[in-house]
């Protein structure tokens, strides 16, 4: 499913969505129901399945509001410098993640769209995101390859993703009675990962 169908307003789609984020600012989706949107923002449940086709594809138009907020928020971090920049991308990440979790948890709870222009529209997005992420890898270690690049971007992503997870969860674990913190993790993952590609440097 692509965009709501072209004879359906564009300010009942802006009215959805924002019927959605005011839930998900304080639940989690699991309780979101086409009828209870459709009573919120006072149509009848058939007009949001004519408007979308599905309730799934409504909400992977929310997905792909959070991908746009998530891509905003990285490309807000400016430094030219790939060693902060890298670092002041794990905390922003975990940051969005804590600050809309449940918005946040919605957007790997559910599927992403598999064809359409939704899934273009998202694929896009991320790609957009990862992009960002090879290109500050190349320039901290200008040995990698485009091939290392991704793979190592995507590693990152997948160990920053974990631990935010787990923090959001509380699944970290205690030191002498205190409870580990996701953003000091998150800077010792990175020091460990840009000692390696360092390191790399002055063995080559």
């Amino acid at each position: 499913m692509a965009r709501p169908r072209q004879h359906a307003p564009d300010a009942l789609h802006s009215q959805v969505m924002h019927a959605c984020d005011e839930w998900l600012a304080e639940q989690p989706v699991h309780g979101l129901s086409l009828r209870a949107l459709a009573r919120e923002v006072g149509c009848a449940p058939s007009t949001l399945l004519k408007l979308y086709g599905s309730f799934n594809n409504l909400l992977q138009h929310v997905n792909v509001e959070t991908l746009a907020r998530l891509q905003h928020t990285i490309t807000s971090l400016v430094d030219d410098d790939p060693e902060p920049w890298l670092r002041s991308l794990a905390r922003a990440y975990w940051l969005f993640a804590e600050q809309d979790c449940y918005r946040w948890q919605l957007l790997f709870d559910y599927p992403l769209a598999k064809e359409g222009e939704l899934d273009q529209r998202q694929s896009d997005l991320i790609e957009a995101l990862f992009t960002q992420v090879e290109a500050s890898l190349k320039s901290y270690q200008p040995a990698l390859d485009d091939l290392e690049a991704r793979r190592l971007g995507r590693t990152l992503w997948g160990s920053v993703h974990g631990l935010v997870q787990l923090g959001l969860n509380e699944r970290l674990g205690y030191w002498q009675g205190q409870q580990l913190k996701v953003d000091e993790l998150l800077d010792q993952l990175m020091s460990t990962i840009l000692a390696g590609l360092r390191h790399r440097e002055a063995a080559t």
